[in-house]
């Protein structure tokens, strides 16, 4: 009895992997099953522009890491400044008021990037960006900066080796506007 059900049993297996096995033989493919791709590893960068009212770059700064596309990989970049803002002042000798107290304003770029992934010549990946940068102030007699802050996340896809615009934002007090460039190389 126990070997008759053990020959059922085999038998059935045989019979449910006979269709692949038949369709292998008949030069058709199998379930599809797909292979994992193979990891590669990019050198992504990203430029900030600050475009003037006729969109030419007035200012711009770089930051390049390395991405993977390995699945579970995330990178980030940060780097920023405390910039002094006055708070409080005094009167000189000559009436003029002189900055006295101090608090500290972070300006900040950051870039978290994740999901990266190969689709055909382009590079498919999250980006979660947070800008942070100080403008003129509108009115000269005032000493206090104005803020910009920008932070956007998306999914984008870019051309590998080509740079592209993947953000861009309008100023709140000016006809200018800010960018942001991602190039995307493969590393060998």
């Amino acid at each position: 009895m126990k070997n008759a059900t053990l020959f059922i049993a085999a038998l059935f297996a045989g019979l449910a992997l006979a269709p692949a096995a038949n369709a292998q033989d008949q030069g058709q493919p199998a379930a599809a099953t797909k292979a994992p791709q193979p990891e590669h590893f990019y050198k992504l960068t990203f430029v900030v522009e600050q475009l003037n009212a006729e969109g030419k770059p007035v200012n711009s700064r770089s930051y390049t890491t390395t991405v993977s596309t390995e699945p579970l990989a995330s990178e980030r970049i940060r780097t920023g400044s405390r910039i002094p803002v006055a708070t409080g002042t005094y009167k000189s000798n000559n009436g003029e008021e002189v900055p006295s107290q101090w608090q500290y304003q972070s300006v900040n770029i950051n870039f978290d990037v994740s999901h990266v992934q190969e689709v055909g010549h382009q590079l498919a990946l999250r980006v979660n960006a947070d800008v942070t940068a100080f403008a003129p102030s509108p009115d000269a007699k005032l000493i206090q900066p104005v803020v910009h802050n920008n932070q956007w996340e998306a999914l984008v896809l870019i051309p590998i080796g080509k740079a592209m615009p993947i953000f861009t934002s309008d100023d709140l007090d000016s006809k200018g506007a800010l960018q942001v460039v991602a190039t995307a190389t493969l590393l060998q």
